[in-house]
C-alpha cells in the first residue's frame, strides 16, 4: 500500500524568509541576506532614486484563482510600469504579504517561484520586508526602487498646451482580459480570450521606452486606472487640458474583434478607455519631438500611438472624430 502524501508542515515567519526569499536577495549585499531589520543602500553618484509602491488584494486586483507565481510577477510589473513611466532603470524591491490560511508551503512557494523569475527577466533583486498572516485575503505589497541620471525622471507635471499626446502598446486589453478570465466575454474566439486574459494575468511594463521618454518626453504616467482617467492625471498635474480622440486609440486584434460586436462603438470605445490595468505608458511630447519618439520606442520594439493633444485650460476632454463626448465614468477609483 502506498504512503499516503504529507501535509505541508506549517511554516513561520523566519522559515519563509530564510527558504523561500533570502535566496531571492542573492547579488544584492544591501540587503544583509536578510538576517536584519533593514537594508543600507549606498548612493549612485549623479542619479536619483525613484521610489514606487502598490498593493494587490485577492478579489479586487486579482482572482482568487489565478495561480499565485503569476499573481507575484504581476505585483513586480506593476510597480515596474510605475517606475517605466518615471524613465527609471529597475533596481530592487521590498515585498510585503499578509498570508491568509488557505496559503501554506506550496502556496508560497509558487509566489517566490514567480518572484524568482521575473527578477531575472527584469534585473532586480529584493532587499527585504516583512511577512505576517491575516484573517482576511491575500495582501501584497511592493515597493520598488529604480535609478534615473539626476534631474532626468519624467514627472507627471511638465506637459504644455501644444504637446502631443501618445500612447504606448494598445488599450482596452487589460478590461477585457477581466472579463475573458472570468468567462464573461463572448463572441470571441478561444484563442483570443485566452490572450486577453492572458495580458490581464501578467502584463508588460514597459520599461524599454525610459531611454526614448528622457529624450523626448515632457510627461508621463502609465496606465493603470484607465487611458482617460491617467491621462487626466497628468493634465491635473500640468496644470492643462487634455484632448484625447478615441478613434486614435490603438487597439489589438482581439479588442477590435470584441468591438465589431458591440452595438454602440462610442460607448464600447469609451468602456475601454476607461478599463485601466493595461499597465501602458500614456506621455506627452513637443510635435518636433514625435518623430523621434516613435523612432526611439521602435528601436526598443513598440509602437506609440498619438491619440490627443495638450492643450490650454484645465480638465479632460474626450471626443471622436472631433464630436464631443461624455463618457459614463473616466477610470477606476478605489474606494
Amino acid at each position: 500500500m502506498g504512503r499516503l502524501p504529507q501535509t505541508p508542515k506549517p511554516v513561520d515567519e523566519f522559515d519563509s524568509i530564510a527558504r523561500l526569499f533570502r535566496p531571492l536577495t542573492e547579488g544584492a549585499p544591501e540587503a544583509l541576506g536578510l538576517m536584519d531589520d533593514a537594508a543600507v543602500l549606498a548612493s549612485r553618484p549623479g542619479h536619483d532614486l525613484v521610489i514606487t509602491t502598490d498593493v494587490m488584494v485577492e478579489g479586487v486586483h486579482f482572482l482568487p484563482e489565478d495561480p499565485l507565481d503569476l499573481v507575484a510577477r504581476k505585483l513586480l510589473r506593476v510597480n515596474l510600469s510605475d517606475l517605466a513611466a518615471k524613465a527609471a532603470e529597475p533596481f530592487a524591491y521590498l515585498l510585503n504579504a499578509a498570508w491568509p490560511a488557505r496559503c501554506g508551503w506550496p502556496e508560497r512557494e509558487a509566489f517566490a517561484r514567480g518572484l524568482a523569475e521575473d527578477q531575472r527577466a527584469f534585473g532586480i533583486r529584493l532587499l527585504g520586508g516583512d511577512t505576517s498572516s491575516t484573517p482576511g485575503p491575500l495582501t501584497v505589497s511592493v515597493t520598488a526602487l529604480g535609478w534615473t541620471p539626476a534631474g532626468a525622471m519624467v514627472k507627471r507635471s511638465g506637459a504644455r498646451p501644444g504637446d502631443v499626446l501618445l500612447v504606448s502598446g494598445s488599450i482596452g486589453d487589460g478590461l477585457l482580459g477581466l472579463k475573458a478570465a472570468r468567462g464573461e466575454i463572448t463572441g470571441l474566439s478561444a484563442d483570443k480570450a485566452d490572450w486577453l486574459a492572458a495580458r490581464y494575468r501578467l502584463p508588460s511594463p514597459r520599461v524599454e521606452l525610459r531611454g526614448a521618454l528622457r529624450a523626448h518626453a515632457t510627461a508621463a504616467a502609465d496606465v493603470s486606472d484607465g487611458l482617460m482617467a491617467d491621462a487626466g492625471h497628468i493634465g491635473e498635474a500640468s496644470g492643462v487640458a487634455i484632448s484625447l480622440d478615441l478613434d486614435l486609440m490603438p487597439l489589438s486584434d482581439p479588442a477590435k474583434a470584441w468591438l465589431a460586436f458591440q452595438p454602440d462603438r462610442a460607448a464600447a470605445l469609451a468602456e475601454l478607455a476607461a478599463g485601466g490595468d493595461d499597465y501602458e505608458i500614456v506621455c506627452a511630447a513637443r510635435p518636433e519631438a514625435v518623430a523621434p519618439l516613435a523612432a526611439a520606442a521602435r528601436a526598443a520594439g513598440l509602437a506609440v500611438t498619438p491619440v490627443g493633444k495638450v492643450e490650454a485650460g484645465e480638465g479632460l476632454r474626450v471626443s471622436r472624430g472631433g464630436r464631443p463626448v461624455e463618457p459614463a465614468r473616466t477610470g477606476w477609483r478605489h474606494g
